[in-house]
């Protein structure tokens, strides 16, 4: 493998599938599958999951429902019932996992500790971080290139509907041009809507390329661990 260990940044809305809302258990039941393939390779594996599908702080604050920081800890939680149904999947299929939390919830998953998230990773077992960074106004974009870099791993996936990063979105623009590789000095100069800018900031600054490609094609996981050609390199 060319990747010994990477974090995998999922987003809430792709939970949803074919449904307006909640969890598609199809969805969970490929995501199982796609990680199994490389940590029965043997990649050490985390996780870092949106809340998007069940409650997103900033669409709560700006529909007058709650202010913003109490719609981010909402917004925690909603990641945490994600995590626990990601855990709950990966489990059935095999896997060792471990759910820390960046709030303390000890019915539900451990704390987050830095050296105990980087043992349960050498043991082999699948690392879920929720809840965020536990802190309001900051997004699961950077609790994922936080995380990175405290784990020290070697590279940030972000798994998309998309296969990659295009000037424009593909999804509206069939003209739209994808990058095969791309820096980060042009991310920021050319307005790309990778990840947040404090997520990308974190990454540059730390060296840690991320990769963003298509998650819903079974074997694309596999192949980009494997260092092929798949999705979009920012370094």
């Amino acid at each position: 493998m060319k990747y010994k260990r990477i974090l995998l940044k999922l987003s809430g809305e792709a939970l949803l599938g074919s449904q307006q809302y909640g969890i598609d258990p199809s969805v969970l039941e490929q995501y199982a599958k796609e990680v199994k393939s490389i940590v029965d390779a043997g990649v050490e594996v985390a996780i870092v999951i949106g809340g998007g599908n069940i409650f997103r702080g900033v669409q709560g604050a700006q529909g007058g429902v709650v202010d913003r920081a109490t719609g981010d800890y909402m917004g925690m939680l909603a990641t945490m019932m994600n995590a626990m149904a990601i855990q709950g999947s990966f489990e059935k299929f095999g896997m060792t996992t471990r759910l820390l939390s960046a709030i303390k919830m000890e019915q539900i998953g451990e704390p987050f500790i830095r050296r105990r998230a980087m043992r349960h990773l050498e043991k082999g077992r699948v690392v879920i971080f929720g809840a965020g960074t536990g802190n309001p106004y900051f997004t699961t974009d950077t609790a994922a290139s936080l995380r990175a870099v405290e784990i020290e791993a070697d590279l940030v996936i972000k798994g998309t509907r998309v296969d990659g990063i295009y000037d424009s979105d593909p999804e509206k623009n069939p003209n739209a041009v994808k990058y095969n590789e791309i820096s980060f000095k042009q991310v920021y100069d050319l307005g790309l809507q990778v990840m947040d800018l404090t997520a990308i900031t974190l990454c540059q600054e730390n060296n840690k390329p991320i990769v963003v490609f298509d998650m819903n094609t079974p074997g694309n996981l596999l192949k980009l661990i494997n260092g092929e050609p798949v999705g979009t390199l920012v370094k």
